[in-house]
């Protein structure tokens, strides 16, 4: 099956229990406990299936962790010193990982139920209660580092997760150890300091979490440190010692649109609800909708430094959504009183 799941186009692939070890699940309800996951109330809602595989799908024997490799072309941190442009999530810059991933758990699915009739089978990328990196560190792909993210020895910040419960007993692979030691790279690197601890995140400071879950306006006291990051962040991903071992992808579909390579701001600050619906086709960034990806660039607006995107704000400042026009404000006001 291994070799199946090589041949289907996925770089990683890995077998574990349908189980968590207790300290995974005791991490989550930490988090939980400690409002760490904002306004993110789903996580809350389901966290006894995202904390218990069978709770999910009680049927569940085994779980195929599957890793797709989407390393970055050039060093994603680059467009941070360009302030008149944006700078999206390395992720996000070419088609939606959703679709590309779901496909390919799809066909090794078909196969493995045709290859044992009778078993049952069910697929996953990142929109269930699926605890998917445990379960990749059960499986042996990689380990869980200080910013709480997978990384793995091979592809080193930089795979996408999914995976395939079954009925089928497959046995476990060796599950990954970890390999930080004392690096703290990555919580150094945070912007906003959302590490509160090691191998532990505050969501409500993650720039990840601010650009792309959290509805509404964003703290006054965070805006100034999120810089020209206008979707995701990657600064504790890239700055990871083990990308040293890391290759960049492979997969056309992942390849940057030339739209997203370091666009200008002042151009996506234009963008209405049909415009922004039409560039972002296929896209992950098309999921936070118009306004709040706005909001987002009036923001990186506000920190560009640069007066003369100060009418590109102050056009936007009586923006129908107030979410929008607050931020343009906010940041007709900053580039007004930056020297």
């Amino acid at each position: 099956m291994r070799q199946h799941a090589l041949g289907l186009g996925f770089d990683a692939v890995g077998f574990a229990r349908a189980h968590l070890a207790p300290e995974a699940r005791a991490r989550l309800m930490h988090f939980l406990a400690e409002g760490r996951h904002g306004s993110m109330g789903w996580m809350a809602d389901r966290a006894e299936q995202r904390a218990h595989p069978r709770a999910l799908w009680p049927e569940a024997v085994s779980v195929v962790a599957l890793g797709l490799n989407y390393g970055p072309e050039t060093d994603p941190l680059e467009s941070l010193n360009h302030r008149d442009r944006a700078t999206v999530s390395a992720y996000a810059q070419g088609r939606d990982y959703h679709d590309v991933v779901k496909k390919r758990l799809k066909a090794l699915g078909r196969w493995m139920s045709e290859t044992w009739p009778g078993s049952g089978i069910k697929v996953f990328v990142d929109t269930a209660p699926v605890m998917e990196k445990p379960l990749a560190q059960a499986a042996g792909l990689g380990w869980q580092g200080k910013h709480t993210n997978l990384v793995s020895r091979t592809h080193g910040s930089w795979l996408f997760l999914g995976e395939v419960f079954t009925t089928l007993d497959l046995g476990a692979d060796g599950g990954e150890v970890d390999h930080c030691g004392s690096c703290r790279a990555c919580l150094d690197a945070c912007p906003t300091a959302a590490f509160p601890a090691p191998y532990e995140l505050d969501a409500r400071r993650c720039i990840s979490y601010l650009t792309i879950e959290h509805r509404g306006p964003i703290d006054p006291a965070l805006r100034p440190l999120m810089g020209n990051r206008i979707y995701g962040c990657d600064d504790c991903l890239a700055v990871c010692p083990w990308n040293k071992f890391a290759r960049a992808h492979s997969e056309p579909a992942f390849a940057p649109r030339d739209a997203l390579r370091a666009p200008l701001l002042a151009d996506l600050a234009a963008l209405d609800d049909a415009a922004f619906r039409a560039m972002f086709s296929g896209s992950p960034v098309k999921r936070i909708g118009r306004d709040r990806f706005v909001r987002n660039v009036m923001i990186a607006i506000g920190n560009s430094g640069d007066p003369a995107l100060r009418p590109v704000a102050q056009a936007r400042a009586e923006d129908a959504d107030p979410v929008v026009a607050d931020a343009a404000r906010w940041a007709a006001q900053r580039l007004e009183d930056s020297p």
